[in-house]
């Protein structure tokens, strides 16, 4: 370990974790996740009930061999990827502007250049 090191101040997290730009990066990404996640979960817990309970509905011929069961159940396939395409771009343009100033304010701190 070099001297720069040993010598460099101590972060205090708690410090940096209840500051306002780390308050707006939890509440930007809360405001995202736990409505998505909420809505999916809803989503998924249809399906299975209807699988269970209404097996007449989820067998309806929609085309072919193809019922409504088997593109519900590819919907929940379709719906994990589209969330998780939308909340990578959301992360691009909301959070990691935000992460790179917390970022860049902590090495600041430290003395770190880049």
């Amino acid at each position: 370990m070099s001297n720069d090191a040993r010598s460099a101040p101590l972060t205090n997290f708690a410090e940096v974790e209840a500051s306002e730009p780390f308050t707006r990066l939890k509440k930007r990404h809360r405001s995202f996740v736990w409505p998505l996640t909420i809505a999916f979960l809803v989503w998924y817990f249809a399906y299975v009930l209807l699988a269970s309970y209404a097996p007449d509905f989820m067998s309806t011929k929609v085309w072919g061999n193809i019922n409504i069961g088997l593109l519900l159940g590819l919907g929940q396939f379709v719906s994990t990827f589209a969330i998780t395409t939308w909340y990578v771009s959301f992360a691009n343009r909301q959070l990691d502007p935000l992460a790179a100033e917390i970022r860049a304010d902590l090495e600041a701190r430290e003395g770190v250049a880049r």
